[in-house]
């Protein structure tokens, strides 16, 4: 989410603690933290040979909870399935690597692409930021974005997803399924078939759909997917476990905004539409800051530079 960094850097909540949301998964939530960038929700699979962690964060505070979890567990992280680049997804990658030199970290290859073009203009951009900003308390948040970007192929995976189908990790039966150009160009999510789990990574956000890397109609197919699901907790990539009938507000929803922005309508119709169909997943997020986020998504994702979006929709 590059080029909002600032206006996400407004916006404040708490953490949250872990917690279990079915037998042996365990929930890390992420959490907007004041003057910082996001971490996007963890979890940790109790398999007979270990733990598997799907996504790590961004900072050291949730990647620590992460480590607490197998700390309490006293078991061996010997998986990590990151379900997209974003840096509040694999920031963490390289703390559990030390933590855990035998761990395995599984993603698609995407990555690849986005440290030569969206992640290296993002540094650019951080870098800028920096040098024009005196003040070295103020870019603390930017030197530490640098700092993630420079552990390199520590962030990346050993083992690709290149494919859809099931897989054992930790001694656990997982169904792990990749999305092509949807959130990312490669997004990665699991249903654990023991409880029912969904863990949809990205594909699932809140207080609003992040659009920066995505191709929003490709993004719907991917929910119509998941909407075939026999699934019983759905875990997001941003926001609280939902209910089946929470997913199906969502996808209403995401729906609705991807119709409505692609049309002549006017970008408050679609930024209030998106407000009113989302509103009872919404909690307590700030309405102001989620029209702001809506209203840039519409603006940049769903009308934007087309050249860009069809190059996120992997044409061109």
């Amino acid at each position: 989410m590059a080029r909002i960094v600032l206006a996400l850097l407004l916006l404040a909540s708490t953490a949250r603690a872990a917690s279990q949301v079915a037998p042996g998964v365990t929930l890390v939530p992420g959490a907007f933290v004041p003057g910082t960038q996001p971490d996007g929700n963890s979890v940790v699979l109790d398999g007979p040979k270990g733990l598997v962690v799907v996504d790590t964060g961004r900072h050291p505070e949730h990647t620590r909870a992460i480590l607490d979890v197998a700390r309490a567990a006293k078991k061996p992280i010997v998986a990590v399935v990151n379900t997209h680049w974003h840096l509040d997804h694999v920031g963490g990658n390289p703390t559990v690597r030390h933590d855990f030199p035998e761990v395995r970290v599984y993603a698609s290859d995407a990555i690849v692409a986005a440290r030569k073009g969206f992640l290296a203009d993002y540094q650019k951009q951080l870098e800028q930021l920096v040098a024009a900003e005196p003040d070295a308390e103020k870019t603390k948040p930017f030197r530490a974005e640098l700092a993630i970007l420079a552990a390199g192929d520590k962030l990346g995976p050993d083992e690709k997803i290149a494919a859809s189908g099931p897989r054992t990790l930790a001694g656990r039966k997982l169904d792990v399924h990749l999305e092509k150009y949807a959130v990312t160009a490669g997004d990665v999510w699991l249903l654990d078939p023991e409880t029912g789990t969904l863990i949809a990574g990205d594909l699932v956000t809140l207080p609003v759909p992040f659009m920066d890397t995505a191709c929003p109609a490709r993004w719907l197919e991917a929910l119509d997917r998941l909407a075939k699901l026999d699934f019983k907790v759905l875990i997001p990539g941003h926001g609280a476990p939902m209910t089946r009938s929470d997913f199906t507000t969502y996808r209403t929803a995401f729906a609705a905004l991807v119709k409505c922005g692609g049309s002549s309508a006017d970008k408050a119709t679609c930024v209030d539409g998106w407000v009113k169909d989302a509103g009872p997943l919404l909690g307590s997020a700030d309405p102001k800051f989620t029209k702001v986020l809506a209203d840039y998504y519409v603006e940049n994702s769903l009308r934007g530079n087309a050249p860009r979006n069809a190059k996120l929709c992997g044409k061109g």
